[in-house]
């Protein structure tokens, strides 16, 4: 049987939206940080529930709805696979000694007045090298996490530096998904489209970089040599450091670099660092086993990757920086990440995101205007839909054509695609990518938010030279109205 649908007023499309931040603002005042833990989700299942009404008013059947539901939350499933493999990535990494170690390291080579700003360059380079922002905070950033902890330093800030580092090397990296993905979109070359993303994003980091140098040499680090010296030779009395802990880490690295699956590549070193559990760190796994015997010893490796791991170093401090892990604990992130996606895929089957990107397309009149409101149809499209992917494919279709017309170089789309669908995803505390970094460094984008400088500040750019017409290419001479 065939159903007749309507177009959705815009008033309409306003509703769902509007409600879920009514609701989301109204969860973070009565929870604060425990919001993400199932809060933020029935804000988002509510939020669904009203779309669905709207589009049985406009004529959808649940039928049709439900379709859009499924093809929506199957977009997501390769990103909650990978997130389940980093969880028990965590968790052996912590039991082989390989996280331990890299703090250890971490703690003899980072002076606390320059962490800030060194902890952006070293995920700005190691994301660059590999074109995962994800595996980066996931090793290296998991390691600065614990550093900056035993320094006495701003989690927030420390987190900040490495979002902020990580995004822009996935962003300049042509190893990276959303870099080959927005040319392919927009309908230019990738190589032309990083060297044009140079205009915005190299601005931004260095910016980033001197007031995350400043934020750190201005900071009241309470650290003495002593305390690190304590915390060294802690981690020293409970595993074996040595560089061959460091083995799982080059390997992923090496497989990340040479473009292999994520999901695979992420796995495999966990297992990897079950087996470096296994050989580098007997005592440790037979203390926690309670017993020897492989067998003992095989059930803690095994928990590892679905449970985590459980350590105990005398310090409380250290105990938590060094316990957890498992794909346990990343649960609640998946079904932030269905909650979510449900939403958003409502949102797109009965056209209600849609009309809401159309009347933001009415309302730009000149190049800058319209730039400026693409930006914020991606960051729009992150908070809807909770995924970095639709928030470059949908304004990238809806928007192409309208860029054509205009006669404007498709690498000026391809790059503002990025500049915000990209970037600010990581500022939503329901979308993948901010779900994704809450649950490796612990840190809610509502607290790193505020100085991921980086991702707010490459979108506050491309709003800058949008206006002045500074940077913006014609596929022809520049037409002689202005652009402004």
């Amino acid at each position: 049987m065939s159903h007749t649908t309507k177009q959705p007023s815009l008033f309409q499309a306003l509703v769902p939206l509007m409600a879920l931040i009514v609701m989301l603002a109204s969860s973070v005042y009565l929870f604060g940080e425990d919001s993400s833990y199932g809060p933020n989700q029935i804000a988002l299942l509510v939020a669904s529930g009203i779309a669905v009404i709207i589009g049985f008013r406009n004529g959808f059947s649940w039928s049709q709805i439900e379709e859009g539901i499924t093809e929506g939350i199957s977009v997501a499933l390769g990103a909650m696979l990978i997130i389940l493999a980093v969880g028990s990535l965590i968790g052996t990494w912590l039991l082989s000694g390989t996280v331990p170690t890299l703090i250890y390291f971490g703690l003899e080579l980072l002076n606390p007045g320059l962490f800030y700003a060194a902890s952006c360059i070293i995920c700005g380079i190691v994301a660059l090298s590999i074109g995962s922002s994800w595996t980066t905070a996931a090793t290296i950033g998991v390691a600065l996490m614990g550093v900056a902890s035993g320094m006495g330093l701003e989690p927030a800030i420390a987190a900040g530096a490495i979002v902020s580092g990580a995004y822009f090397g996935d962003k300049m990296s042509p190893l990276s998904d959303t870099t080959n993905l927005a040319p392919a979109v927009a309908g230019t070359e990738l190589f032309a489209h990083i060297r044009y993303m140079g205009y915005t994003a190299g601005p931004a980091f260095v910016i980033s970089v001197i007031i995350f140098l400043i934020l750190g040499l201005n900071a009241d680090t309470n650290v003495s040599l002593q305390r690190l010296e304590q915390m060294q030779t802690q981690l020293q009395a409970t595993f074996n450091i040595g560089w061959e802990m460091l083995v799982p880490l080059a390997i992923l690295l090496y497989l990340a670099a040479t473009r292999k699956p994520a999901l695979p590549t992420v796995f495999f070193g966990a297992l990897l660092g079950g087996a470096w559990a296994l050989i580098f760190q007997p005592e440790m796994v037979t203390q926690i086993a309670g017993e020897e015997g492989w067998v003992a010893s095989l059930k803690v490796v095994w928990l590892a990757l679905s449970d985590g791991t459980i350590v105990s170093t005398g310090s409380a401090n250290l105990d938590s920086l060094l316990s957890g892990g498992g794909m346990v604990s990343m649960l609640n992130t998946v079904w932030l990440i269905l909650s979510a996606m449900t939403f958003g895929a409502i949102m797109e089957k009965i056209g209600l995101l849609e009309r809401f990107i159309r009347g933001m397309l009415k309302a730009s009149k000149s190049v800058g205007s319209l730039i400026t409101g693409t930006l914020f149809t991606c960051f729009g499209a992150n908070v809807l839909t909770a995924d970095q992917y639709m928030a470059i494919v949908l304004p990238g279709r809806m928007f192409r054509e309208e860029y054509e017309r205009r006669n404007l170089d498709p690498r000026v789309l391809s790059r503002t695609l990025e500049d915000s669908g990209t970037i600010t995803s990581a500022l939503i505390p329901w979308n993948t990518c901010g779900a994704y970094m809450f649950s490796v460094l612990a840190v809610s984008p509502f607290e790193y938010g505020i100085f991921a400088f980086f991702n707010y500040l490459t979108p506050l750019i491309a709003i800058v030279f949008a206006y002045t017409g500074w940077t913006i290419l014609y596929k022809k001479p520049e037409p002689k109205e202005a652009t402004a």
